[in-house]
């Protein structure tokens, strides 16, 4: 990369973070809270545990959704979309 490019790459980060603050103190959101938010979101998610080729998924929690129930209807078996992991 040359100089221009990343010199041109920093200075964008650096209008992208003082945007940011601006929006922050504009809405009062501090940095704690923003970790907090952040760290509630990633307990929250659930992780894959089954994906078709057409992007579907499920957490395997509830009932199989219709893409799924399909599949198994026609004769495939559940283990086929199971995610690794």
């Amino acid at each position: 990369m040359s100089t221009t490019i990343a010199k041109l790459d920093e200075q964008a980060r650096e209008r992208l973070i003082a945007w940011i603050q601006r929006r922050m103190d504009e809405f009062g959101i501090t940095v704690d809270a923003l970790r907090h938010s952040l760290a509630e979101d990633e307990k929250n998610a659930r992780a894959i545990r089954y994906q078709d080729a057409m992007g579907h998924v499920w957490d395997g929690r509830g009932d199989l959704p219709e893409w799924l129930r399909r599949a198994v209807a026609s004769g495939q078996s559940i283990e086929f979309f199971r995610c690794e992991g």
